[in-house]
């Protein structure tokens, strides 16, 4: 169903479609019926992370609204001949990067359905977040309607420290990081005798 009516034209957002974190979105392929909620976002960079090539209208929509589209190169190299269901470590580690460095938000990550292989990568910045296991578990089987066992135990085992956060992360990274902080002074505090 549309999101809502503005001047005659309906907006219907992608499937699968949700808020990550503020100015970062998760959904499926974006299509032409997509294209005017997504003018709404005022998007600067879409990750794809499918390993078909992305359909020539979102093609066209991310260079007439000069939005960045980014394919991770190990998507592109070794996944497209593959029949695996997860990504390469590399192409998430690549999406990561993108994702928290804040010049490049307003910012979309997609795949072909938005579940698995965009639940991946999700579920790995929630791991550097420091989401709990089962918190990131419960938003990935709520987007991915059932589980890949593969794909979670990918993401209990990824290693946090491959990413490297940017000196320009978003917003709302710097806020966590400075709350983490705050958190990890007050335990010392307290442990002082």
């Amino acid at each position: 169903p549309p999101t809502r009516m503005q001047g005659g034209i309906r907006y219907y957002p992608p499937q699968n479609f949700g808020m990550v974190e503020e100015d970062l979105y998760r959904s499926s392929t974006p299509s032409g019926v997509n294209f005017p909620f997504l003018d709404t976002l005022k998007l600067k960079t879409i990750i794809y992370l499918s390993a078909d090539k992305p359909p020539r209208k979102l093609i066209g929509f991310c260079s007439e609204q000069k939005i960045e589209l980014v394919r991770p190169q190990a998507v592109i190299s070794r996944h497209s001949t593959s029949t695996l269901t997860t990504l390469p470590e590399e192409a998430v580690i690549e999406s990561l990067n993108v994702m928290l460095d804040g010049r490049q938000y307003p910012l979309l990550v997609a795949c072909q359905l938005g579940r698995h292989k965009t639940g991946m990568v999700v579920g790995c910045l929630r791991k550097i977040q420091r989401w709990s296991l089962s918190s990131i578990f419960l938003e990935y089987h709520r987007y991915a309607g059932g589980t890949r066992l593969q794909i979670e135990q990918f993401i209990e085992l990824f290693d946090t420290d491959l990413v490297n956060v940017p000196t320009t992360p978003p917003p709302w990274f710097k806020l966590m990081r400075e709350a983490q902080r705050k958190i990890l002074a007050r335990r010392k505090r307290a442990a002082k005798p």
